[in-house]
């Protein structure tokens, strides 16, 4: 359900502004959609996984507060991560 170290390092390189860039909101929300994307995975087979149905709203809310304060700080910016990462909005 979790991404491996590797695939986390290819993101942060992606979609950092700087090297070892870890903490921008643009790395945060990429992390986040592709931990939501493993989870939305996991739950096509495990349907009754309640417990794990919450860390995922959990997320999903957390990533929207993220998008929700680079849209404040620069439009553009959000538009352009919204669609290289393929969230709906």
């Amino acid at each position: 359900m979790s991404i491996t170290s590797e695939r986390k390092q290819a993101l942060i390189k992606e979609y950092g502004t700087r090297e070892g860039d870890t903490g921008s909101p643009d790395v945060q929300i990429a992390i986040l959609t592709e931990r939501i994307s493993n989870l939305t995975e996991h739950f096509k087979s495990h349907k009754k996984d309640n417990h794990s149905r919450r860390g995922l709203l959990k997320m999903v809310s957390q990533r929207r507060r993220l998008l929700d304060y680079v849209r404040a700080k620069d439009e553009e910016r959000y538009r352009q991560l919204i669609k290289r990462l393929g969230i709906r909005r």
